[in-house]
């Protein structure tokens, strides 16, 4: 389908606003009974702009009045742009100055004024001093530029100018970013008969395509896309900057409702502790104060929070800062999200920013340099810089979790990724891990010193048991394989084991002596040979520990013991009887290695536990790990 994209129109007075988006598209936005009694927008209401070019103007129409401020804030964050709506009759009301403070928090980049209701005023100088103070109230924000527009839902005056100017600045807008992670923030949720659950939103970074599968956070509610539809066509895919409504199946009775969040791939986390950059707007008259209440409002989502100023102890109106917010519960919030902020009393905007890290490991200690430093990299460095950053952890990060985390397209994740790789910044561990450079280094000598520690301990011990070190380092056994094949000029796993490369095992000569004695006493009796206990005694416990764990002798149950060369000879035996014979039994394997019957139950049932042989009622046969 053609570009399309979404525009918010604000302003005080309802029946202005509702009443040109009814002229401009012919669509009446107030879908309430009460709304259109009242002549007064509470909800959020939709229509849309077909322009000449074949495009589409999406329409969120949000509530102007001071009561529904809230509702307003669930439809204005996906959106383009915005057309503020200002009665001529009236000029700029205190909620005006409210929504303009919303439309900059939201980084919202384009503005156009419209000046209605034009027709109800003969004064032309009352109009040019209208216009002359909403000039000045732009003039101090990021909309000083925009155009003022005289226009009469009535008349007709002026309705021409307003759709060029529309379509002029749709036109000028980027192209929609598509980075395959499509994000629906759920702003209306409805039923029809024969269809079922419907929601709609503003899709951003991604397209929606019918049969996909999704998910909808916090609750990660699974579900299928059964059909879409932009501005009431339905599509087979929907792209992103368009108002879509979504049919849902697959549901069993979950509860769906504005704030949740649908995603392609349930990949946007839900969290309860975030760190942002916050601006405290310069109209205030409240010092923002460390561990305040306030109301979070994040795309189509609300909830409480309290707030934990990171690097001062209060800010000023027209201050910014970092805040980290503990929601009082879940949402689902990406790195990049908008948010505002609220009191509830009196009830007024007081600042917003963007979410800098929706998973912060932790409670962060208050004015930690380092802490901060990190979030400013985070927010405000160049995509080299963010990955290098996020990069930088203990152990080494999946490069797919590395992509997700850093909120980059593919191409823009690609190129940065692969200008770090080749300055050596950041290294590759692996076909599936990367770690920032000094991260990896500094990584590699904590398992050096490790291992130097556990030898000058046990130096009769092979190497540090694989799983302990696993645990030491606070890592998947995936990632310590990768990063111990980056060592392999140092570092070897021997079994279990992991051990430094010149580590060997070194006897005393009474020790040496001592095992030269035991095996000549297996050599003696090779099926009846000294059990455990009795070998520990002739060589003494840690020496015997040491030759277990060298692989000299195979202990298969627990006084039964064989040396390495005999219990290679009786596996090969049994298997050999059992191709011959068709099976074997426990009185054959002991006539055939002339042995006990303990003995010979000891090596078959430690055969049955490792898939050589399988027991068949008294009988065993080929286990399905048997070699061929």
């Amino acid at each position: 389908m053609a570009q399309a994209r979404v525009m918010g129109t604000a302003g005080h007075v309802d029946h202005g606003k509702s009443t040109l988006v009814q002229a401009l598209t012919g669509i009446q936005p107030d879908r309430l009974p009460e709304e259109q009694t009242r002549q007064l927008t509470i909800d959020l209401g939709f229509a849309w702009l077909k322009l000449e070019d074949g495009s589409t103007i999406g329409i969120v129409d949000v509530p102007g009045h001071r009561d529904f401020i809230e509702n307003m804030l669930a439809g204005v964050g996906g959106i383009d742009a915005a057309l503020l709506v200002i009665a001529a009759d009236e000029g700029v009301m205190p909620q005006t100055r409210e929504h303009l403070s919303i439309l900059h928090l939201l980084g919202i980049p384009h503005l156009i004024v419209a000046l209605t209701k034009c027709d109800l005023v003969d004064d032309e100088e009352w109009l040019t001093l209208v216009e002359l103070d909403i000039a000045d109230l732009l003039e101090s924000t990021t909309f000083a530029q925009a155009e003022i527009i005289l226009v009469s839902a009535h008349t007709g005056a002026g309705m021409s100018e307003l759709r060029a100017s529309l379509a002029r600045l749709m036109s000028d807008l980027p192209p929609v970013l598509d980075r395959d992670q499509p994000r629906l923030p759920i702003d209306r949720v409805f039923t029809l008969d024969g269809f079922g659950t419907i929601v709609t939103g503003t899709l951003r970074n991604g397209s929606l395509r019918v049969g996909e599968e999704i998910q909808i956070a916090p609750q990660q509610i699974r579900a299928r896309v059964r059909a879409l539809q932009c501005y009431e066509q339905a599509v087979e895919e929907a792209p992103p900057g368009a108002r879509v409504a979504v049919n849902l199946s697959g549901l069993r009775g979950e509860k769906l409702r504005r704030g949740q969040l649908l995603s392609k791939r349930g990949d946007v986390p839900a969290t309860q502790l975030v760190d942002a950059h916050y601006e405290h707007l310069s109209a205030n008259t409240l010092v923002l104060k460390h561990n305040m209440a306030v109301k979070v409002f994040a795309g189509a989502a609300e909830c409480t929070a309290r707030l934990r100023l990171l690097g001062t102890e209060q800010l000023a109106p027209g201050e910014d800062g970092w805040l980290q917010l503990r929601l009082d519960r879940a949402l689902a919030l990406a790195e990049g999200d908008r948010y505002i902020l609220r009191i509830p009393s009196p009830a007024r905007t007081i600042g917003g920013g963007v979410i800098v890290d929706p998973l912060p490991q932790r409670r962060w200690k208050r004015f930690s340099g380092e802490r901060i430093q990190l979030l400013q990299t985070r927010r405000f460095g160049n995509p080299t810089q963010k990955i290098i950053q996020l990069a930088n952890t203990p152990t080494p990060m999946r490069t797919s979790d590395l992509a997700a985390a850093s909120g980059l397209s593919s191409a823009e994740f690609a190129t940065a990724l692969e200008q770090t790789l080749a300055e050596r910044r950041i290294t590759s561990i692996g076909a599936d891990y990367v770690q920032e450079t000094n991260a990896h280094h500094q990584l590699q000598n904590r398992i050096i010193a490790f291992l130097k520690e556990f030898h000058q301990s046990q130096p009769l011990s092979t190497g540090l048991p694989a799983e302990e070190l696993r645990h030491r380092l606070q890592c998947t056994g995936a990632a310590m394989h990768a990063i111990l094949a980056t060592m392999a000029s140092r570092v070897s796993r021997v079994a279990d084991r992991v051990k430094l490369n010149e580590h060997e095992l070194r006897f005393t000569p009474e020790q040496l002596k001592r095992i030269d004695q035991l095996d000549e006493a297996f050599q003696h009796q090779p099926s009846l040979p000294p059990t455990s206990k009795e070998a520990a005694e002739q060589v003494g416990a840690e020496v015997w520990y040491a030759l277990l764990e060298r692989g000299d002798y195979v202990q298969v149950a627990a006084d039964v013991v064989f040396a390495q060369r005999d219990y290679a000879e009786f596996c090969s035996a049994v298997l050999q009887i059992i191709d011959r014979e068709g099976s074997l039994s426990v009185r054959q394997l002991r006539d055939q290695l002339q042995t006990s019957r303990k003995y010979a139950i000891a090596l078959l049932e430690h055969l049955d536990e490792k898939g050589i042989t399988k027991r068949v009622g008294d009988e065993r046969i080929r286990g399905p790990l048997a070699p061929g």
